[in-house]
């Protein structure tokens, strides 16, 4: 508060010697003008804090000097979305569609197969109208080559700079968000493609695909024994080459068609011989197709991890692949025996996965291609559309060029007359003038309504967040732009400065006092003549005074030293002190819940009946407590009471822990996995009751005493129990504490049990342990049980929101590394020791707390099914262990949801991701969590896969993901 005291006396100096009546309209016109010092034009400080005088760094400076025309618009020449000429045209990537664009490109500069694709019979006779196309109408392909014929017109004719394939993809149902295997992809379009094609009647048409990507090889084998060879033919669409090992593609290829060996167990049956011999088996490659495409396999099979791995392999290779010497002829020639040769223009790279070749020959091939005039048509149409659209966007500049001159030439114009020197001048909301120097925004009327005083006039302290400018700026901003009100010099508020100089006289009064009242407090009060006043607020009455006159002033800070172009924030420093501790009014510190003088007297000190007068005159609705005013007489029964009850509790606590020590302990408590020999009899409680009466012996003093043992929630509305012997050693086990008889005695005589829960054991026959019984009273009610167990699996496959953990795993080892904190339980507090909050109301339903009251507590299928929800969360939640991961999920969330959560916890990409719970592999990513059986509060095991070892030959091994799924439901399997 010191700075703006000091900045207020600065500028109001005069209004300490002047009374509020003695204001004159000299006064008023002084308060506003000399609030800071004027800018000088054209140099202003860095500190101007407001000044309603400085009109420098409003937002001008993008206004003066020399404009840049783009500075006037963000929009784009459209001429560079203009295919420039004798280039290619682009596709637009989807997302992770980079794969279906290459092979478009390559299957587009494939003449001939683009030439078959135009001669094929279109489908959009319903889409031409006479002569022409249907203007109204947008052109849809309804088939695979309608979309490639659209596609390759574009391509070829399009002015565009790139043309968008959503189209094409879509009609194949790709996933534009994943990344498939491209090799497979080209297989199965080639596929799909000569399927549909097969049933055109044009040859030229139906074998397209054959006579360009269709050579032909043959499997020979020759027997070493007699010499006769076998040959088994097959087409190919491509070769499948191993990389692995090699260098260049020249060796790939060498080892595609090398001869095997068949001996020992591998011998081959020779017809001929009529036996088993030694042969030899190779690959002859008989012809070659136009278009030769070479698949580089660059994923191998680990099998120790069972994933595809990536090969990062340098493969050299050249842009011409002499394949003569690999081709076998009818009369053998030379050129066969010679080794080929690298061509020109040789390449090495470690990311190519296909090779396309053209086959050279003498022969004139295609050279051109028409387009269709069908095709032509529509090329021409979306030609027509994007020139539309580059002559809007030019126009749009154009328009926002001119506007942003204009503007320019308005800004010089009247920047210049803005300040306000001896002339008359008016008031501006700063707002509006940055608004109205932002190119950005259109300019709106003014509005000067936030900077009236409750007096509609304007308020002396929003002087900072308004600028003075001389009449003639101002008439002219009305004039084109509107609004209101106009504040002139007569819009001075004489009621606000009058109220400000009394306040600044008060604050003035108010150092006086100050000092007066703590010479004051030094002095002793003796008799019965002082008041009581609460040791917070008399360290904090100066502060809490001055907020006082401050809310009295219009509660509105000032500049708060902050540049041009901030605008102000409402008491920010007040309002986060509030959120932090709840403020309390002068003396009230010392008010007990009712109102009256509380009983603590070290929170409260005596003062003088001067002292208070003049506290008194700033806090005129303080409460008042001369020094005879007795303390609350119900605070006094309710101390009295509270010290009685926690002396109570302490007694009652001690006697019960030590008469059941063995339980709080718990030491030597029964089993029944392992019933103990010395007694036939164990009874049972439950495990809650348990943990709240353990919790109120540690704590007697915070917690209530346990009155009553409410074993009526372990049984049905029918009155059976609700557990089997066998659920009672293994799951139900942590929902039940099983009691000793002489336990049982002393729980009897310490709390009301409203039902006895035993079990009992007998032999039979000649006491063989396997035919001993086991007896509950009462008996188990299967009928309930088994609709318990129905509602807990709906519930542990049905939650919406749930926490889950998720280990790390290294050689099935948990990895306790990128620990998090948050998830960390200190050992200093045990579990029981733990307070859950409750709301208000809200009782406990397995027991009663209240004296007495023994009648049983009426309990519904409906109720019991939330009281085991309750206690599987006290007594099952899982114990956060170091270094894992808690997740948020939900029950119908899928597996691969859940792998994207992991990826982003532990950095681990999905298909790294190898998850399992309780030992079952989670490998099914379209599953939802509740039907793979992940429950509440699971532990998944996670093992990452690591990039396997290097080979020989291998210079870089990469593990990806390939999809399980692959191209799994979209249309490229369809046929």
């Amino acid at each position: 508060m010191a700075p703006r005291l000091q900045l207020e006396k600065a500028a109001w100096r005069w209004a300490e010697t002047v009374r509020p009546e003695e204001v004159s309209q000299e006064h008023i016109e002084t308060a506003y003008r000399i609030w800071l010092e004027p800018c000088i034009r054209g140099v202003c400080r860095r500190n101007c804090k407001g000044n309603p005088n400085c009109l420098v760094g409003i937002g001008e400076h993008i206004w003066l000097g020399e404009i840049d025309e783009n500075s006037f618009h963000n929009i784009d020449d459209p001429n560079c979305e203009r295919r420039k000429k004798n280039s290619f045209v682009g596709l637009t990537n989807l997302g992770a569609t980079c794969y279906v664009n290459t092979f478009l490109q390559v299957w587009f500069l494939n003449l001939e197969l683009r030439q078959a694709l135009y001669l094929c019979p279109s489908t959009c006779s319903d889409y031409m109208m006479g002569d022409g196309i249907q203007e109204e109408k947008d052109y849809e392909p309804q088939t695979i080559c309608e979309h490639l014929q659209y596609l390759f017109a574009l391509l070829q004719n399009s002015n565009r700079r790139y043309i968008d394939p959503s189209g094409f993809v879509k009609a194949l149902g790709l996933d534009t968000g994943q990344q498939q295997d491209a090799q497979e992809f080209s297989k199965l379009f080639m596929s799909l493609l000569e399927d549909t094609l097969s049933k055109q009647k044009n040859p030229d048409v139906r074998n397209i695909v054959q006579q360009q990507f269709c050579g032909e090889y043959a499997y020979v084998t020759v027997c070493n024994q007699c010499g006769r060879e076998s040959k088994l033919l097959s087409k190919f669409y491509e070769l499948e080459l191993n990389i692995q090992g090699h260098k260049q593609l020249t060796d790939c290829i060498s080892e595609f068609l090398k001869e095997e060996k068949l001996e020992g167990d591998n011998r081959y049956f020779c017809e001929n011989c009529q036996s088993k011999q030694n042969a030899t088996r190779k690959i002859r490659l008989l012809s070659l197709p136009c278009t030769l495409n070479l698949q580089l396999m660059r994923f191998v099979f680990d099998r120790q991890t069972g994933h595809k791995k990536k090969l990062n392999t340098y493969i050299g290779f050249s842009e011409i692949l002499d394949m003569e010497p690999y081709v076998e002829h009818k009369e053998p020639s030379k050129s066969q025996t010679r080794k080929p040769k690298c061509g020109k223009g040789t390449h090495c790279s470690r990311n190519a996965y296909m090779l396309v070749y053209r086959l050279q020959t003498q022969e004139k091939t295609t050279t051109t291609v028409q387009v269709p005039a069908f095709l032509q048509e529509l090329v021409d149409r979306d030609n027509c559309k994007f020139e539309e659209w580059c002559i809007e966007m030019a126009e749009m500049r154009k328009q926002s060029v001119d506007k942003g001159k204009a503007k320019h030439e308005e800004v010089k114009e009247l920047y210049q007359r803005l300040p306000a020197g001896a002339e008359p001048y008016e008031f501006v909301s700063l707002e509006w003038l940055q608004k109205w120097l932002d190119e950005s925004t259109p300019t709106k009327p003014i509005d000067n309504h936030a900077c009236l005083c409750s007096h509609d006039k304007l308020h002396p302290d929003k002087i900072s967040i308004m600028k003075r400018i001389s009449e003639y700026a101002a008439d002219i901003f009305y004039s084109r732009y509107g609004g209101g009100p106009r504040l002139t010099v007569k819009a001075l508020c004489k009621e606000c400065v009058v109220e400000r100089c009394r306040v600044l006289r008060l604050k003035s009064q108010l150092n006086e006092d100050y000092k007066t009242v703590n010479n004051l407090l030094k002095a002793t009060v003796k008799g019965s003549d002082g008041f009581w006043v609460g040791k917070s607020s008399l360290r904090s009455w100066r502060q809490l005074a001055l907020e006082q006159l401050d809310e009295q002033d219009g509660d509105v800070d000032q500049s708060n030293g902050k540049m041009n172009g901030n605008t102000l924030n409402k008491d920010e420093s007040k309002e986060e002190r509030k959120e932090e501790e709840e403020e309390l009014n002068f003396n009230e510190d010392i008010l007990c819940p009712h109102g009256e003088l509380c009983i603590s007297e070290n929170e409260r000190r005596l003062v003088s009946k001067e002292a208070w007068s003049k506290l008194q005159q700033y806090f005129p609705k303080a409460p008042e407590f001369p020094s005879y005013r007795e303390c609350c007489s119900q605070c006094k029964i309710l101390e009295r009471e509270g010290e009685e009850n926690e002396a109570l509790h302490k007694m009652i606590a001690n006697e019960q822990k030590t008469s059941l020590p063995n339980l709080f302990q718990d030491k030597n408590r029964p089993c029944l996995s392992n019933w103990p020999e010395e007694t036939d009899v164990l009874y049972i409680v439950s495990q809650f009751f348990v943990e709240e009466w353990r919790k109120f012996v540690r704590k007697p003093t915070r917690c209530s005493p346990v009155s009553s043992v409410g074993n009526s929630a372990l049984l049905c509305p029918h009155g059976g129990l609700m557990f089997t012997f066998a659920s009672m050693t293994k799951e139900d086990s942590k929902l039940i504490a099983l009691i000793w008889p002489s336990e049982w005695q002393m729980i009897q005589k310490l709390f009301v049990v409203d039902h006895v829960i035993k079990i009992t054991r007998s032999e039979v026959g000649d006491g063989d342990p396997s035919e001993t019984q086991y007896i509950s009273e009462p008996k188990l009610c299967p009928e309930c049980r088994e609709g318990l167990l129905c509602q807990q699996q709906r519930d542990l496959r049905e939650y919406t929101q749930a926490t889950i953990y998720v280990h790390k795993v290294v050689d099935n080892k948990k990895v306790m590394k990128d620990s998090a904190p948050e998830l960390n339980v200190s050992s200093s507090e045990t579990e029981e020791d733990k307070e859950e909050a409750k709301p208000d109301g809200e009782k406990d339903p397995d027991f009663n707390q209240s004296n007495g009251g023994t009648k049983r507590q009426k309990i519904t299928h409906q109720n019991y099914i939330a009281y085991q929800k309750q206690v599987i969360r006290r007594s099952m939640r899982h114990r956060k262990v170091r270094g894992e991961k808690a997740l948020l999920v939900s029950a119908n969330q899928t597996l691969k949801e859940l792998k994207i959560q992991i990826m982003h916890a532990f950095s681990v990409a999905p298909f790294d991701q190898n998850l399992s719970i309780d030992g079952k592999i989670l490998s099914d990513d379209c599953a939802t969590l509740g039907t793979l059986g992940v429950i509440p509060e699971s532990v998944i095991l996670l093992k990452a896969d690591e990039p396997i070892a290097d080979y020989a030959a291998m210079d870089d091994v990469m593990q990806v993901c390939m999809p399980e799924e692959g191209f799994k439901g979209t249309g490229l399997l369809g046929h």
